[in-house]
């Protein structure tokens, strides 16, 4: 299994959130567990290959 970090927070009614690697790509749920489903949807299809241009961050090491 592998896990993935997500950022997340409440709004109003609605809970938001993104995962940590793809910050361009937000989602929202009426709960906190309709937003993990939500973005767990989001992450299959990121990396199914079928959508283009996909931003991510990463992290470069430097001397």
């Amino acid at each position: 299994m592998i896990k993935k970090k997500y950022i997340y927070w409440q709004d109003d009614d609605m809970w938001l959130g993104y995962l940590e690697e793809y910050p361009d790509y937000w989602t929202q749920g009426e709960t906190e567990d309709e937003l993990r489903e939500n973005l767990l949807d989001i992450y299959s299809e990121l990396t199914s290959g079928t959508i283009q241009n996909i931003r991510r961050v990463a992290e470069l090491e430097v001397s």
